[in-house]
Parts: C-alpha cells; sequence; structure tokens
C-alpha cells in the first residue's frame, strides 16, 4: 500500500496542475477529461523525473511527489493543448 501512495499523489498533483495550466493559458483545444487524463500522466512522469534527476536529495517523501505531479501535469497539458490547438487550424 505504500508503494501507491507516491503514484496516486503524482496523479492528483498532475491532474491538478494541467487543469490549473490550462485554466491560466485559457486553453480551449482540450476538454476537461482531456485536460485531466493528460495531466495525470505528466503528474506521474514529472514525478518520476523529479525523482531521478536528484530531488529525493534535496526533498523527501510525499511533497517531492506533489511538486513534481503539478510541474509534470501542468506542462504535458498545456503541451497537448498547444498541440491540439495547432491541428484544429
Amino acid at each position: 500500500m505504500e508503494a501507491l501512495l507516491p503514484l496516486v499523489i503524482q496523479l492528483i498533483a498532475g491532474a491538478i496542475g494541467g487543469n490549473a495550466a490550462s485554466a491560466a493559458l485559457k486553453q480551449q483545444a482540450l476538454n476537461i477529461v482531456a485536460r485531466t487524463i493528460a495531466g495525470a500522466i505528466g503528474g506521474v512522469a514529472g514525478g518520476m523525473l523529479l525523482s531521478m534527476v536528484g530531488g529525493e536529495a534535496a526533498m523527501t517523501g510525499l511533497i517531492a511527489d506533489g511538486i513534481g505531479g503539478l510541474i509534470g501535469g501542468g506542462i504535458l497539458s498545456t503541451l497537448a493543448g498547444l498541440v491540439m490547438a495547432r491541428a484544429h487550424r
């Protein structure tokens, strides 16, 4: 059960980060479900990258997972919105 908690934190933080980034940039190319899914996937990737780069040394535990999830979710959701907006031109 302890092994799943970081993954769940990354998924939730990524979904929040993805929706927040899309709302801040006023992206309309993706609907809320697509933003949430892209954010969740980006959250897991961001959390994994942060731990591989050495984020564990500076920040440990759930805080690092949450921050990595927020950043990764925001980035992937923004990129997906930009790609979809360009495809609809």
